[in-house]
Order: structure tokens, then sequence, then C-alpha cells
């Protein structure tokens, strides 16, 4: 288009000067080798303005004749390449699509006709077919080959990163994912697998700073870069809590700040503070995270931040964290724990059974066990709350790919990934109810929880020696009510249309048992599945 409009504004000026010497008539006299020459103005201009195209004519004809050869062989060249690169586009799509032989075919006529060293895509087909065809050995020399290359190390690194992990060597796949995080630390792949390789070695310092640089190259989210730097930070701060208290305070004050909310800082930052007498400052970072979501760990730093306190001044601070999160399982658990210190029967029963209405876990029921065995001594009552315990859902923990684990870790012991742990219930328990939906069924001893309190160990053998639909603890021989045992022949001996006695229920009426509530007896059709 610019070329047309320059065109058009020549002629249109060759005819504004023609028209203007037309209107202005003159001669031309020109004198030579003793001759006069004498043309109109008019002719003497269209005469130069004719000398003038044929010189540029003949100009393009002599330079035309003389790039003929280069011409000429440029254009088979430019063709010999389009040929060349519609091979290789050809063999990529067969590489991607699975197809090997197709893939090599082309990868040999594509090295015909392009120059390796001048596309390295030759390099990468090449060694894509070679997987395709199962020689391994071969890709990986290929892969090695591209690493003396600037522009192809960083595939020939993820290459042999590749193969390493089909292989299964994760020491090699992070060695080169680490070469390439070094180079780019943009690249995904090597940032992560390099960011596990650090995390494992426990090299926090190096992790932070992979994490910064991915961070500035906007790989990562600002959010997720904070949240990955406080679990870091974290897990600095507890690997520095002895040897180097300051370097811990620091890094756990940092991870705090960035994640207010995350309990395991928290209560690091709060209990390198309470080291140095700083319970002012401990305690509010403890309350800040309280009130985002309680958690048993904060709540037993917080009634014990100071050693010396007696336990009803533990049993305040207690109330206090109730005070700040009302109507929740874990603040009245709290309480209750710190009252059941304080020989404070009445409260601590209380708030176990608010506990129980607000959330029914394990660990309430065990929790009320505890009160009741050390108010009462009611074995038979504490019997029928543990049958509860071991039937209800799970107390929650740290679970990280399905495993559970009583501490916070920064890393999952089964993959490695970072910040892999989670607070919640674990599905096993879950599991267990739904697989035996009449609730009658013994759960393994794995899967138990653990017993606390005055008399647990004593519980716990009782459970684990009483054999399946045993009533647990010592048979009464002499006792006219004597329930017996109930075997495999007692139950084939029940008629087909009888009531079907729930075992859970033939335990709780044991003599000195006294009896299942009417209340739980009531709402147990309702809460059968009831899980959380």
């Amino acid at each position: 288009m610019i070329r047309l409009l320059v065109f058009l504004i020549v002629v249109f000026a060759l005819g504004l000067g023609f028209a203007w010497l037309a209107d202005r008539p003159g001669e031309m006299v020109v004198t030579f080798n003793n001759y006069q020459y004498q043309v109109s103005l008019m002719v003497a201009a269209v005469a130069i303005v004719a000398v003038v195209a044929a010189v540029m004519i003949l100009w393009w004809l002599v330079k035309s004749l003389w790039n003929s050869p280069y011409t000429i062989s440029r254009y088979f060249r430019v063709r010999r390449r389009d040929r060349g690169y519609q091979a290789l586009s050809t063999g990529m799509i067969a590489a991607g699509a699975g197809d090997g032989a197709l893939a090599r075919k082309k990868t040999k006529e594509a090295a015909k006709l392009i120059r390796s060293d001048q596309e390295p895509l030759i390099h990468l087909l090449e060694a894509q077919a070679s997987l395709l065809e199962g020689d391994h050995e071969g890709a990986r020399q290929k892969f090695e080959s591209m690493l003396d290359d600037p522009e192809m190390r960083l595939l020939g690194l993820r290459g042999l990163y590749l193969e390493a992990e089909r292989l299964g060597d994760r020491n090699a796949a992070r060695h080169y994912a680490g070469r390439a995080a070094a180079v780019a630390p943009q690249l995904a792949w090597a940032a992560e697998s390099t960011l596990e390789e650090l995390t494992a070695r426990g090299d926090w310092d190096g992790a932070l700073k992979l994490v910064e640089a991915q961070k500035s190259t906007r790989q990562i989210e600002r959010d997720a870069a904070n949240r990955r730097r406080a679990v870091l930070l974290t897990a600095k701060a507890q690997a520095l809590a002895d040897s180097d208290p300051a370097s811990a305070r620091t890094a756990a004050i940092e991870a705090n700040k960035l994640r207010p909310d995350f309990a395991p800082a928290a209560v690091a930052a709060a209990a390198s503070l309470f080291k140095q007498n700083d319970v002012r400052k401990g305690s509010k970072i403890l309350e800040t995270a309280w009130r985002a979501e309680p958690h048993p760990e904060i709540a037993e730093l917080y009634t014990h931040a100071r050693p010396g306190d007696a336990v009803l001044d533990r049993l305040n601070r207690a109330k206090k964290l109730q005070e700040m999160k009302k109507n929740h399982a874990e603040s009245s658990i709290t309480v209750a724990r710190a009252a059941l210190d304080a020989q404070d029967f009445q409260t601590a029963r209380r708030e176990a059974e608010a506990a129980i209405r607000i959330d029914r876990r394990e660990g309430a029921y065990l929790l009320l066990a505890d009160i009741e065995e050390a108010e009462t001594g009611d074995q038979g009552k504490v019997r029928q709350l543990l049958s509860k315990a071991v039937r209800a859902p799970r107390d929650p923990a740290w679970v990280a790919d399905g495993v559970a684990s009583e501490r916070w870790a920064p890393v999952s012991p089964i993959t490695g990934r970072l910040d892999a742990f989670e607070w919640r219930a674990p599905m096993e328990r879950i599991g267990h109810l739904i697989d035996n939906d009449d609730e009658t069924s013994e759960p393994e001893a794995s899967s138990r929880p653990a017993l606390s309190g005055p008399g647990g160990d004593k519980r716990a053998e009782m459970i684990d020696q009483a054999a399946p639909g045993e009533p647990i603890g010592k048979p009464i021989e002499d006792h006219e009510d004597h329930v017996r045992p109930i075997t495999a022949a007692a139950f084939a001996e029940v008629p087909a249309d009888a009531e079907v006695v729930d075992p859970a229920e033939e335990l709780a009426r044991l003599p000195d048992d006294p009896g299942v509530d009417p209340d739980d007896e009531a709402d147990k059709s309702s809460r059968r599945f009831r899980l959380f």
C-alpha cells in the first residue's frame, strides 16, 4: 500500500512538472563539437527523463545477470529447507502420537535436508524417536550430548531428569533438577524437585533462597510464596531451637508475621519468646492464632506459659482462651483438662460434656472417662465411655498423604512434598464406621485411641486382652445376673427371628455399670453415622 502511494505521488509530481513546462515555452541550445543543437524545453526534459530511465533499466539488468547464480542457489536452498522443516514438523507430530517408525523416518529425512547444528529440534526428535523405540540408552546419550550446547542444555537436563525419574533414581533426578534450577529458576519442574532435595537435607536457607527466586520470576504467586516461606522459617526455627535460640526466635517471628493463623509458627514463636521470659508478647501471638483456629498445641503452651503457675492459674488462663473462642469443642476440652488438673470435677465434667455435644470425638469421651475415674472411680461408667470412644470419630491430627502424625512436619514423609500436612481428622476411623454400619465390629489395635490419664494403661490392656464379643474386665462368676461371653456356639443357638443384641449394649449392662443413658438410647439411630 505504501509503495503504491509513493508511485502515485511520483507520477503526480512528474505530471505537474511537465504541465508547468508546457505553460512556459522556451528553447534549449546545446553546442557540441562545433555543432549547435536547438530543441524546445519540453523535448529536452522528456529526453533527460528517458535517459535516466534507460540507465536504471540497464543497471537492473546487469545486476540481475550478475546475481543470478546466487539467486538460483538460494531458491533451491530455501526449497530444501522448507522440505526439511516439513519433515521435522511431521516427525514431531508422529513422536507426540507415539508413532516411533514414522518419527525415525522423518528424523533421517530432516537430518539430510537440514544441518543439525542449525536446527536443535533435530536432536530432540532423534531422542524422542529413541525413546519410542525403547532405546533408552541411546536417548540418554543424546540428552548428554545436549549439555555441551548452551541452547540445548536445559532440554538435555530435562530429558536426563525424566530418565532418572523413570529408573527411580531420586538422587540423580534431583542432581539434574538442581543444575537446571541454578540456570533457570523459573522452571517449575526443576525448582520443585530442588526444593524437595533442599528440605530433605534440612537446608532451610537454600530452600528460602529458591522460593525467593521463584517469587522474583513470578513462577508462583505472592501468597503462595509467603506460605512457603512461613513453612520453611518455622522448620528452621524448630531445627535451631536448641542450638541457636536467637536465630530460631528471629525465624519464628518472621514466619508468624507471614502467617499469623499458622499454629506451628505461632507455637514456635511463642515458645522462643517464653524462653526469654517475654510472656506478654508470646501470649499475644498465641491469642491471635487461637482466634483464627483453636489448636491443642496452642492451648497447651498458653496454659503453661509460666512454669511456676498454680493449677488454678492455669485454669484461669484456659478460661481466658475459652472467652476468645466460645462454643468450640477445643475451648471446652482445654478448660476441662485444666479443671481436671485442678481437681475441679464439676467444671471439668460440664466442659467435657459440652465438648461432646459440640463435636463427638474420641478425645472428649476419653477425657470424660478420666474425669469419671478420678472423681467416682465407677469402672462401669468408665467402660461405657471407653466403648463410645473407640467407636467415635478420631481427633484431628496432622495428616499428609494418608499418614497421621502427632507433630507437624514441614514435608511429607511419603512424597517429600513441602507443606503437605493438614490439621484434620484422619480418614481411617471414618472408613471403619462406614464399613461397619451396625457399630459392633471391634476396631483394630492400630485404630484404637491412646488412653491417657489415670488408669489409662490398665484400660488399654483390658481392651486389648478382651476377645471379640467378650465383656471388658474380669467376669463375676458368683453373681446371679452374670452375663456369659458371646461365643460362636451360643450365637448359633439364637433363633433367626430373635432380637439381635448389640455387643456394645451387652457391655453396657454389666452388673457394676449404670446402663445406657435414656437420652443416648433415644437418639442412637440418629447419630449412628454421625462422624463430626
